[in-house]
């Protein structure tokens, strides 16, 4: 079993990833954000990838998701782990805490730059669930368990489902744009995980999500604009927490289990395989 992390500067750095070393991985979309931290992990491997760099120097828009994902894929991973900062649009979802997504909505204008398709082969994914829900649950529970064991973790919340909606950035939203969203009765706001969501389902890997909440976005007047000092001090309280379920959450996720992702290109696939450029078949080498 081989497990694909992709998370933020800082939650690699722990004691519990044995026999760690950095190496890279080559991809025909380009270069990922960074080299894999590839390491063990209670007998499994794990691939750790800073989704903006170890230097944090990439903004959401130029992540290459694309090659992030096929690089996890070459390297044999079975399913993904995403871990992302996020803001709360909902009074009861409070900084500190963390959310499980179980549905996306896409507010991104680089759509073309977040599919393996094109250029030569028409498909299309069903997305209508986007993360695995196997994953999903498991990591709830794998989440609620550690807060529940650990003292230090109690006043933290779990919010096992909600919807994630992905923005642009690199900016925040305006008020009107957060106010806007609240009433759609979404619950985070977040820039990156969307386009890892699409393409992991592309690549047939099982995927999902955890949120850790930093703050309320800019629609709570009283807790004053968000800030990228506030956004970090947040997720710097946050790593111990994070880092204590993303280690049992790998623990816990047995060698085989049921995912939609498994077949997703099933029936997906519009181009006759004879019309396929070989160039595309080199880029996407799992296509049948």
């Amino acid at each position: 079993m081989s497990i694909g992390i992709i998370g933020g500067s800082g939650l690699y750095e722990w004691d519990a990833l044995q026999d760690a070393t950095w190496v890279p991985v080559d991809t025909p979309w380009g270069p990922t954000s960074d080299d894999f931290l590839r390491g063990t992990l209670d007998g499994k491997t794990v691939y750790f990838l800073p989704r903006h760099g170890r230097n944090h120097q990439l903004l959401p828009s130029e992540v290459n998701h694309r090659a992030n994902v096929f690089a996890l894929k070459q390297c044999g991973v079975d399913a993904i782990l995403s871990v992302s900062a996020v803001g709360s649009l909902s009074e009861a979802i409070k900084p500190r805490d963390v959310l499980m997504p179980d549905q996306y909505f896409d507010r991104m204008r680089s759509s073309p730059q977040h599919t393996f398709f094109g250029n030569g082969v028409a498909a299309h994914i069903s997305l209508s669930d986007p993360v695995c829900p196997f994953m999903h649950s498991l990591l709830v529970e794998v989440a609620t368990d550690v807060r529940d064991s650990n003292p230090e973790f109690g006043d933290r919340h779990v919010h096992g489902r909600g919807t994630y909606v992905n923005m642009e950035g690199p900016a925040f939203s305006t008020r009107a744009e957060s106010e806007f969203y609240r009433r759609q009765g979404f619950e985070v706001i977040g820039m990156t995980s969307m386009p890892e969501t699409r393409l992991a389902r592309e690549a047939e890997l099982p995927y999902t999500s955890l949120a850790l909440i930093t703050d309320y976005d800019c629609w709570h007047v009283e807790e004053g604009p968000v800030t990228a000092d506030l956004v970090a001090g947040h997720v710097r309280a946050n790593k111990t927490f994070a880092q204590a379920i993303l280690r049992e959450f790998v623990a816990r996720l047995p060698d085989v289990f049921p995912s939609p992702a498994h077949e997703a290109l099933r029936g997906a696939v519009m181009t006759a395989p004879a019309a396929i450029p070989e160039e595309i078949r080199r880029k996407i080498p799992w296509l049948e």
